[in-house]
């Protein structure tokens, strides 16, 4: 495989996995992993990686990848956390849900439950729900972000405060070492910390692509955190602090096909 073909697999790695581990990435390629740093340093060099110990990881950044190209990524991951989430929702319960594309999955797995209230400013999972005709929807009206129908700012801030919620079910776009819950928008993240603030019980859904990334703006910790619907194990640092916090964590693991 010539290095160009190999770079283009690499960026593909990292835009879908978060992170390339360099002895994996040379297994799949059928190289040596001296050639894999050597592409890994060319990527590095060229600002579009980040060198890390074992590997290299999508630069920091401020500014988040497109809506679309997040929806696609780990679909089959999304939809398992999803219906874990939604089992875990009762019928007559209100709800808060905010901007991303894993809380679509959310309520794409809650058109089979019955007399909700749906607080939303994502004007996708409005959508969505609109095929259950036993969920009452209302949208946090804001400042409409074109990019991914989101609603944000201080008209969507105080529709959330008029609610008591149930549940707050949250996405994020990067969870921190420490636990710290990230976002990129900080009109975003005003509403997603007033929705937990006005929530009995808070529930994060976040794939584990989402540790290996990071964002500027906090929206609260995974000690705010009742219960963390994810698609693999936490570090064991990171599990100790949840136990501590009390936060429970959900794995739900993605089938492999049989062959």
């Amino acid at each position: 495989m010539s290095q160009t073909f190999r770079l283009d697999d690499l960026m593909r790695i990292a835009r879908e996995e978060g992170r390339i581990v360099a002895e994996e990435a040379a297994a799949r390629m059928g190289v040596t992993v001296q050639t894999i740093r050597r592409d890994l340093l060319k990527l590095s060099d060229a600002g579009k990686l980040t060198r890390v110990h074992g590997g290299a990881v999508l630069p920091s950044g401020t500014a988040n990848i497109g809506y679309d190209d997040r929806r696609s990524l780990h679909s089959d991951e999304k939809a398992n956390i999803a219906a874990a989430c939604a089992a875990a929702i009762p019928d007559n319960a209100a709800i808060f849900m905010n901007i991303g594309t894993t809380t679509e999955a959310v309520a794409r797995a809650l058109l089979g439950h019955s007399k909700l209230l749906v607080v939303t400013n994502n004007i996708n999972v409005a959508n969505i729900l609109v095929a259950n005709p036993d969920c009452e929807i209302v949208l946090a009206g804001g400042l409409l972000r074109r990019t991914d129908g989101g609603l944000v700012g201080t008209l969507a801030n105080r529709i959330v405060e008029q609610f008591k919620f149930d549940l707050a079910v949250i996405g994020c776009s990067a969870i921190d070492d420490d636990g710290d819950l990230l976002d990129f928008d900080i009109m975003e993240v005003g509403v997603s910390q007033t929705a937990i603030a006005r929530s009995r019980k808070t529930f994060l859904v976040a794939d584990h692509s989402k540790f290996s990334r990071t964002a500027p703006a906090r929206i609260a910790s995974l000690a705010d955190i009742n219960t963390f619907f994810t698609d693999r194990s936490l570090t064991p640092e990171l599990s100790a602090s949840c136990k501590r916090w009390n936060t429970e964590i959900a794995v739900s693991r993605t089938e492999k096909p049989a062959g």
